[in-house]
C-alpha cells in the first residue's frame, strides 16, 4: 500500500485527485497505476484502471489471475466491474470512499451472487494515511480556490474604481 501512496503523490504533481494503484502477481509488483482523468481527458483514467492496463500488457493477457490490486480509496463501481473483468484473486483498499464506493460503503458489487467470478476484497489497509492524503489534497484545493476568487473580486473591485476614475463618475 505504500507503493500506492506513492502513485498517488505523482497524480497530486498532476493536479488530479490522489488516487494510486498497484498490482501484484506471485509477491512481484508487475504494474502501477494513479488518476489521470483530467489531464488525459479520459473517464475512465482512473488509478485502477491505469494500473490494470499496464499489469494486462506486462502479462500478454486482459485476464488476471491470481494477481492482487492495492488502491488508495476504495474503488468505484466502473473500476469494481473491471477488477471483476480481469478475474483479479484480491482487491486490497485503503480509504473508504462513502459517495462512490463499490466495496461495500455505498454498494458492494463484489458480493452479487449472479455475477460470474468473485474477487476477494480487504479494505482498511493505511486506511489513516490514504484518508489523510486526501483530505489535504481536498483542503489545498479549496483554499486555492477561495484565494482565487479572493483576488478575482479584488481585481474586479480596482478595475471598477479605476473605471470610474476615469470617467468621472463613483465607484459603486
Amino acid at each position: 500500500m505504500q507503493l500506492a501512496l506513492t502513485q498517488a503523490q505523482h497524480a497530486w504533481a498532476l493536479g488530479e485527485v490522489p488516487v494510486g494503484a498497484v498490482v501484484v502477481k506471485d509477491g512481484v509488483v508487475i504494474a502501477t497505476g494513479f488518476n489521470r482523468p483530467i489531464g488525459s481527458h479520459d473517464p475512465t483514467a482512473h488509478a485502477e484502471i491505469m494500473a490494470l492496463r499496464a499489469a494486462a500488457h506486462t502479462l500478454g493477457n486482459y485476464r488476471l489471475p491470481g494477481c492482487e490490486l492495492y488502491v488508495t480509496l476504495e474503488p468505484c463501481a466502473m473500476c469494481a466491474g473491471a477488477m471483476m473483468h480481469a478475474r483479479l484473486a484480491r482487491v486490497v483498499y485503503g480509504a473508504t470512499d462513502p459517495k462512490t464506493g463499490a466495496c461495500g460503503s455505498v454498494v458492494n458489487l463484489f458480493e452479487q451472487e449472479k455475477l460470474n467470478h468473485h474477487t476477494g476484497i480487504s479494505g482498511g489497509v493505511m486506511a489513516e494515511q490514504c484518508a489523510a492524503l486526501l483530505k489535504r489534497f481536498f483542503a489545498e484545493r479549496r483554499a486555492r480556490r477561495r484565494a482565487e476568487a479572493e483576488s478575482d473580486a479584488d481585481t474586479d473591485v480596482t478595475s471598477r474604481a479605476a473605471n470610474a476614475a476615469e470617467t468621472g463618475q463613483a465607484a459603486e
